[in-house]
C-alpha cells in the first residue's frame, strides 16, 4: 500500500488522505449546514417535524445546531490539525478511538425515526448519507487503522504504544 511521509511518519496513504483531507472537510459541510442553513438542516433530518419557515424554527433549535456546527468544526480541526502536528501513532490512536466513539454515538442518535435508516440505502436523503452512510466509511478507516490495517510490520519494535507516558 502506498504511503506517504505525515509529520515525520510513514502512514498509508488512504488513511492521510481520509483523515486529514476528506473526513475534515465533509465535517465541515455538515457544520456549515448546521449554523448557516438551519432550515434546510432540519428538513433534512425529520422533514415531518422540521418547521416551515426560518422564522419558525425555535430559538432552543438555533442554539442546538450553533452547539452542533461547533462540535463539527471542533471535530474537523481534532482531524485535521492535531493529526498534522504529530507523527506520534500513540497520539493518533487515541484520537482516532475517541472519535469511533463517537461514531456510535452519533449512529445511536438516528435510530429514533426509525431503525431502517441503518440499511435503507434507497431510501437515504443528503444528510443521511452523512449522518449514516459517512459514519460507516469514517468508522471503518478508523477500525482498520486501529487494527492495523496497511501498515508494514516492523521488524525489530512493537508500534504498539508504550505503558510510559511522557510529561507534557
Amino acid at each position: 500500500m502506498a504511503s506517504v511521509s505525515t509529520a515525520g511518519s510513514k502512514l498509508p496513504l488512504p488513511y492521510t488522505i481520509f483523515f486529514l483531507f476528506i473526513e475534515p472537510i465533509a465535517t465541515l459541510v455538515g457544520a456549515f449546514y448546521a449554523y448557516f442553513r438551519p432550515l434546510v438542516y432540519l428538513h433534512l433530518t425529520h422533514a415531518t417535524s422540521a418547521p416551515a419557515t426560518l422564522a419558525s424554527v425555535p430559538l432552543s433549535s438555533h442554539i442546538v445546531l450553533t452547539q452542533l456546527a461547533n462540535l463539527y468544526f471542533c471535530f474537523a480541526l481534532n482531524e485535521a490539525v492535531v493529526l498534522r502536528a504529530t507523527s506520534d501513532l500513540r497520539v493518533w490512536r487515541a484520537l482516532l478511538i475517541c472519535l469511533l466513539v463517537a461514531d456510535f454515538g452519533h449512529l445511536y442518535s438516528v435510530k429514533i425515526d426509525s431503525l431502517r435508516v441503518y440499511w435503507d440505502v434507497a431510501g437515504w436523503n443528503a444528510i443521511d448519507w452523512g449522518n449514516v452512510g459517512f459514519v460507516y466509511v469514517g468508522a471503518s478507516m478508523r477500525i482498520a487503522f486501529l487494527t492495523g490495517i496497511g501498515f508494514s510490520v516492523p521488524s525489530s519494535t512493537s508500534s504498539r504504544p508504550t505503558r510510559n507516558l511522557k510529561k507534557v
